[in-house]
């Protein structure tokens, strides 16, 4: 396929080339993508149709998210999102992979190899976190249930090595003990009562707080209702959540992992540790919104 540029494109459709900028962002020109800072626009693009200006354009970060994601485009805040929350989170939990080997896997759907050998499972877990985000985004106006927490388990865990052990359910509770940081976790034949207890407690508060939010999460990591996977398939939760409640939402990175091990250590002690911890992330996160120029609540 042949490519012109914002240039090109606004002389062929007599517009600016800011309103072109505009229609890519918006993902309304089909298969445009971003190089660096640079849209490729396909040759054979038609000029968007004008907008009605009585149709809403999107309002939060939401709406942009479904956008962006039925448009699949590139170079958006989906497309950002679905690399650094993916490479963060599986890269606390224990991934080699770098960012620019998920980055690679997200845009091309094959393995970039440069620096010896990757694990299959970080590869596979990779895919499967995509999977997920897409999931969220697709869900995040739903009440929160324990049937759409276990599928997020089932698709993270999908074709790894643990779904081909005997002891280990994919997309079901634990059946083994664990623990966490070196605490006790729920028992097996606890964790059914105490997330059907959690998700009744959390639900029946319709107005939630930023701080309702990482109450439930680290409810959530206490209890570890599964043998694995735990940490992703919670930030997870906690992404939709501040979706859900048009709250700003955060990826805990490399910087910030040590302090929100501690904040969740801590919770029931000293709530500060990780609200801070969180409230950082978020302001990071807004710079990205800045960026898209996608509005948000202080």
């Amino acid at each position: 396929m042949e490519f012109i540029s914002v240039s090109e494109a606004a002389k062929r459709w007599g517009v600016s080339e800011r309103s072109v900028r505009n229609y890519c962002a918006q993902g309304r020109i089909t298969g445009a993508f971003l190089t660096g800072k640079t849209w490729n626009i396909p040759t054979t693009a038609e000029k968007p149709d004008r907008l009605n200006k009585h149709v809403d354009m999107p309002k939060t970060l939401l709406d942009v998210l479904r956008a962006e994601k039925a448009a699949k485009l590139s170079g958006g805040i989906y497309h950002k999102i679905q690399i650094d929350l993916t490479y963060n989170s599986n890269h606390i939990e224990g991934s080699r992979l770098t960012h620019d080997q998920t980055r690679f896997i997200f845009e091309t759907n094959t393995i970039g190899m440069s620096d010896g050998a990757v694990k299959v499972d970080d590869v596979v877990e990779t895919a499967n976190h995509f999977k997920c985000i897409d999931m969220v985004i697709d869900s995040a106006a739903h009440v929160l249930s324990e049937a759409f927490i276990k599928q997020l388990h089932a698709t993270l865990k999908s074709g790894t090595s643990n779904s081909r052990q005997d002891w280990f359910a994919v997309g079901d509770y634990k059946k083994l003990p664990n623990e966490v940081g070196g605490m006790d976790t729920a028992q097996p034949e606890e964790v059914a009562s105490q997330m059907k207890k959690l998700l009744s407690e959390y639900n029946a508060n319709k107005e939630k707080s930023f701080d309702d939010l990482l109450d439930f999460h680290y409810r959530f990591e206490r209890i570890h209702p599964f043998q694995d996977g735990n940490g992703r398939v919670g930030r997870l939760v906690l992404f939709k959540e501040c979706l859900r409640n048009n709250i700003v939402p955060f990826i805990i990175d490399e910087d910030t992992k040590l302090y929100y091990y501690r904040g969740l250590k801590e919770w029931e002690r000293e709530r500060g540790y990780l609200r801070d911890t969180c409230l950082a992330a978020q302001d990071k996160f807004k710079k990205y919104l800045d960026y898209f120029r996608i509005p948000y609540d202080n």
